[in-house]
């Protein structure tokens, strides 16, 4: 049989020591309220009115203890679970603001890169691959491939031999076509570099549509059209924005508690991007065309949408015209500009506000 005892031992006014057979606990408080620790039970808070017998008890242990493992290892999973939703809504919010300021410094940044520079006279006097009337190196290779074959024991043995001719007389086949395809790429290369050399205004156009060089600004959104006229030497370039797909108008940032903090970007910092974006565009514009074409100026014309005020009407406005010199541009270092500054280095018209953007301007007279 069994025995159960209780003792309580009084340490101080209010404060009790409680010892049981199974358990000990300590109680502090005066009639009406009681707060008691004890080592089974957990923590608890009593509160009643004095001389009614109406009471409340509160446990402040979080949770029921269970025995079960089952049940032990399911609260433990979905601890495990509510940790894992936290570190991921963090790393969404590390990933959306890292996206901004990525497109931040992409928007401050395009002119920084550039086409290859094209040597027009170095590739118009480059040599052929190989003389026209004699077999080309490729075709020559796979033919001696064919000459040095013999068959070895395993060959023999398994009767692939037919199967090992048949496969290097393909690869004689292919290695012909191959040649033939590197000739036909010299001799349009050679003919491409007289034609421009030539000032063909017709194959200035088709080398920007097969280099594509503005193609990562297209992505962004923007749109451009180019015209030569009977200057070989000018090329004209109309570059529509589209600032309202481009530039963001919230600033994403993270929080010190890691959420991630969406709020409206100011009109000065949305204008001054825009700004950014649309004059690191026209030096690179002017970039690419004088890598890749030899010429030695370039009109970019900037449009956008704008609100016209006196009609209600949005409309496409011109918004910078400038006219540019290869041998200026290339004084520039590129990587410390700032390239709403440069712009006085060539002719250009532009008027920008701070709190309204950019006005409309003429365009620079050809």
């Amino acid at each position: 049989m069994g025995f159960r005892f209780r003792k309580s031992f009084k340490i101080a006014p209010g404060v009790r020591f409680n010892v049981g057979t199974k358990s000990a606990g300590l109680s502090v408080g005066t009639k009406g309220l009681r707060y008691s620790i004890n080592s089974r039970s957990g923590s608890r808070v009593t509160t009643g009115i004095p001389g009614t017998g109406l009471a409340y008890s509160s446990s402040l242990t979080s949770g029921r203890r269970y025995k079960n493992s089952a049940y032990q290892s399911r609260n433990q999973l979905l601890k495990q679970q509510r940790e894992i939703e936290k570190a991921n809504e963090l790393q969404k919010a590390k990933y959306e603001v890292q996206l901004f300021e990525n497109k931040i410094e992409l928007i401050k940044s395009i002119h920084k890169e550039c086409d290859d520079l094209i040597n027009w006279e170095e590739l118009k006097y480059c040599t052929a691959p190989f003389n026209v009337e004699e077999m080309g190196p490729k075709e020559m290779e796979a033919q001696k491939n064919i000459d040095n074959f013999k068959p070895n024991i395993l060959h023999k043995l398994f009767k692939l031999v037919e199967k090992k001719r048949a496969s290097l007389s393909e690869k004689l086949v292919l290695a012909r076509k191959l040649d033939s395809e590197d000739y036909i790429l010299w001799q349009s290369t050679v003919s491409t570099a007289n034609k421009v050399l030539n000032g063909d205004t017709e194959e200035y156009l088709r080398v920007i549509e097969e280099l594509a060089p503005l193609d990562d600004l297209s992505d962004f959104g923007s749109e451009f059209e180019f015209f030569v006229g009977d200057d070989p030497k000018l090329l004209v370039v109309q570059f529509e924005i589209h600032s309202d797909r481009i530039v963001p108008k919230e600033i994403k940032s993270l929080t010190s508690t890691g959420k991630l903090s969406v709020k409206a970007m100011s009109k000065t910092q949305y204008y001054d991007l825009v700004q950014d974006y649309v004059c690191s565009c026209i030096i690179r514009i002017a970039r690419d065309m004088f890598a890749i074409l030899p010429i030695d100026f370039i009109v970019i014309h900037a449009q956008d949408e704008q609100l016209n005020t006196s009609n209600g009407m949005v409309e496409v406005v011109t918004i910078l015209s400038s006219k540019i010199h290869q041998e200026t541009l290339s004084l520039l270092n590129f990587d410390m500009i700032d390239c709403s500054d440069a712009m006085v280095n060539f002719e250009t018209r532009m008027v920008f506000k701070k709190t309204q953007g950019f006005m409309p301007v003429e365009k620079i007279d050809l």
